[in-house]
């Protein structure tokens, strides 16, 4: 991560990341990347950090569909958001773990190309009142050779209009920008304008995904945190108790503790051991407690109680990143009631719908900021369209429950087959009605071939 400093110093700005966001985001950061500080030689990972954003990100983004119509720039849009929805599950992984995501489109000829920043490399620097970004610098690096080489690109919402600025520079640490050079030092940015100044727009021209919890870490922050930010310190402890659980197998193997004169020797003066990690040695004038020459051991080994114990540990870090019990622990060894189930499931659910939401906020700035770039290029013809969002519900659902029951109800003449298929194929009614129609036409012409078969 760029140090904050040296863009307040280069670009004359204050960016919104304090000291303590600014240290909880490298934290979260390692953690994903199974680089955890409490990690070593002893102290092996579970990559639980991983585990959870993809879990998160996963049940968010699962059978998501974004419908977009109402127009032939309704079309061009809806042909530009599919690259962006078939990398959406990944991003959204990235943006659970780091608290948050930038959607930053561009033209690229006559595309509009969507980027995805992370939240490490993208600096807020101003907030309207209601916490919506609308001032930010985002940052490009790329390395070659020894060099550092970062381009700040600083998007600005000012009375007069929208600024957008373009600035190089080179360094030798990855975190310093360093002297400062033109654009046209590296290809892929020579075609970059330095400055843009946009009329007649009243929102930014990117979106920023914010993971919907309270900001616990700094509480004056208007950032976004990770999903497990709150889990953070059981994460070690688990860590922590699963490398007890690998300690207990290898200092508990089955070992014989054998006296040195048991074995011939190599050439190097060396006992010849045929299997070193069976045998140990031992001099004690060939007798070990008067029972000869060898002697096995065989420890008992804890792991029940270790596991449960890592059990429990899973259980909080499920309760403290909103998942339901048995997501990360192990079901068989939760003795829950079904209402706890329920309530789990439920606690789930709402902690997905919210992600969703604010993923579905975003990516309505998003299109927002690509209509609004594809005004300026001439893309395709300026008319409305309108964004509808479907997400799967099974997280808290029993489709097969459902279907049963449904079923049953139809039997009994207490539910419609229209309410039917409309609760469980997911259609419209008028959709329901047309596909009903046709059963009924199938069951009709098959009863007409039966009874021309039987006059026949």
């Amino acid at each position: 991560m760029l140090n904050p400093s040296s863009i307040k110093s280069t670009l004359r700005v204050d960016t919104a990341i304090t000291p303590l966001m600014a240290e909880a985001l490298q934290k979260w950061s390692l953690m994903y990347v199974n680089q955890s500080p409490w990690l070593n030689s002893e102290i092996k990972s579970l990559n639980l950090a991983a585990a959870i954003a993809a879990e998160i990100s996963r049940a968010v983004t699962i059978e998501m569909d974004v419908a977009i119509s109402g127009s032939p720039r309704a079309d061009f849009l809806a042909q530009q958001m599919i690259p962006v929805l078939n990398n959406i599950r990944t991003y959204i992984e990235y943006g659970s773990a780091k608290g948050g995501l930038m959607f930053k489109p561009y033209i690229k000829k006559d595309m509009v190309i969507v980027d995805f920043v992370q939240a490490d490399m993208f600096f807020p620097v101003a907030f309207d009142a209601n916490g919506n970004m609308t001032s930010c610098v985002f940052a490009d690096q790329k390395q070659i050779g020894q060099n550092f080489y970062t381009r700040l690109e600083y998007h600005s919402m000012l009375a007069e209009g929208y600024r957008i600025t373009n600035t190089a520079f080179r360094s030798s640490v990855r975190d310093m920008l360093g002297s400062p050079i033109a654009l046209t030092f590296l290809p892929e940015w020579a075609d970059i304008e330095p400055e843009a100044f946009i009329l007649n727009i009243d929102k930014p021209l990117f979106a920023y995904f914010k993971m919907p919890f309270a900001n616990n870490i700094d509480p004056t922050s208007p950032l976004g945190v990770s999903v497990y930010s709150r889990a953070v310190n059981l994460i070690e402890q688990a860590d922590r108790q699963w490398s007890d659980f690998l300690w207990e197998f290898e200092s508990g193997k089955r070992a014989v503790y054998t006296d040195v004169l048991a074995f011939g020797k190599g050439v190097d003066g060396k006992p010849r051991l045929p299997d070193k990690r069976l045998y140990r040695l031992l001099d004690l004038n060939s007798k070990i407690d008067g029972k000869g020459f060898f002697e096995d051991w065989t420890p008992t080994i804890r792991d029940v109680n270790i596991l449960n114990g890592l059990d429990a540990i899973l259980r909080k870090i499920e309760f403290n990143c909103g998942f339901s019990y048995g997501i990360l622990s192990d079901p068989k060894l939760t003795a829950l009631t079904a209402t706890e189930i329920k309530t789990s499931k439920q606690t789930y659910y709402a902690n997905v719908v919210d992600t969703q939401k604010s993923l579905s906020d975003s990516i309505d700035q998003l299109l927002y900021a690509m209509d609004v770039y594809t005004t300026l290029y001439n893309l395709a013809p300026a008319g409305a369209y309108t964004a509808v969002y479907s997400f799967d519900d099974s997280i808290v659902s029993d489709h097969d429950a459902q279907f049963t029951q449904d079923s049953t109800a139809v039997g009994m003449q207490v539910m419609s087959k229209v309410e039917f298929r409309m609760r469980n194929y997911g259609e419209d009614e008028t959709t329901a009605q047309k596909y009903l129609e046709l059963v009924k036409k199938e069951q009709t012409d098959r009863l007409a071939n039966r009874i021309n078969t039987v006059r026949q």
